[in-house]
């Protein structure tokens, strides 16, 4: 698919390319074994904007975001991250900026259950020998409303606020983009809601740059943009989307897939 638009590459901000990919292409195995799970694919992940990853099962959607966030290496092709190509960066170098100016979300939370909310989510900047910056730590606190939690170990806590400390753990450092794979996966409708909204909310009011993967149309729905995979290519992308829209594109998606694998030809 080619690209829709150009922006200047640049760390983040409207107008600007916060993380790239030209020519990608993943391949696992070798032989009889090789599995190309994506395929020259070009894509611009724009600054302070929602963007969710879509596809099918098997589509490469979490492989993308694995390689564009630097926690796989690409066969071939480009990875840029605030301008930064990734292949060119050494594997010190390239923890380094994961540390430094990427934020991760899991579908698993991934927080240490031995200490409180608030160490979890100071644990990278601990690591990292940083302190917070005051008023930014505030704002993160407030706004994940995690104020009378940060005692808690993640025991205590309801998978909503859990999701919600690996949030403002990502958030903490200010990194440029914010990788989360399926964050909302184990969480109630209620609690995701609340998750997806804080993250909506730190796009609009903190111009947070979010990269998405999920499997939910609702979820979907909060984002500026869906980017659509399939048999690890971008196929298409919608603008402003609506949760019945995406679902529209999703089952289209489907019954391709599923005519390609019947040996017919959509619409046949």
């Amino acid at each position: 698919m080619a690209l829709l638009e150009r922006r200047t590459e640049g760390s983040g901000g409207p107008g600007t390319v916060a993380a790239s990919a030209r020519d990608l292409v993943k391949v696992y195995g070798t032989g009889s074994t090789q599995v190309v799970a994506l395929e020259k694919v070009d894509i611009d992940i724009y600054g302070g904007e929602f963007t969710a990853v879509m596809g099918p099962s098997g589509s490469g959607k979490s492989t993308l975001m694995h390689c564009m966030a630097g926690l796989d290496r690409i066969t071939q092709g480009e990875v840029t991250v605030g301008g930064t190509p990734l292949g060119r960066l050494s594997d010190k170098e390239l923890t380094a900026l994961r540390r430094d100016k990427i934020g991760f979300i899991f579908q698993a939370f991934n927080l240490i259950p031995t200490l409180t909310a608030q160490e979890n989510i100071l644990l990278p900047l601990s690591i990292a020998g940083r302190q917070p910056q005051e008023d930014w730590y505030r704002t993160v606190i407030e706004t994940t409303g995690l104020a009378d939690r940060l005692g808690h170990k993640p025991s205590e806590l309801s998978g909503g606020q859990q999701q919600r400390v690996a949030c403002a753990r990502a958030l903490a450092s200010r990194p440029d983009i914010i990788f989360a794979d399926e964050p909302t996966g184990n969480l109630d409708s209620r609690s995701g809601a609340e998750v997806l909204g804080f993250l909506r909310r730190s796009v609009d009011e903190f111009a947070q740059t979010i990269v998405m993967v999920t499997h939910d149309p609702t979820a979907a729905g909060y984002t500026d943009r869906v980017i659509f995979l399939a048999d690890g290519h971008v196929v298409t992308e919608l603008r402003q989307p609506t949760p019945q829209k995406v679902l529209e594109t999703m089952t289209s998606l489907d019954r391709q897939t599923a005519a390609a694998v019947l040996g017919e030809r959509p619409g046949a």
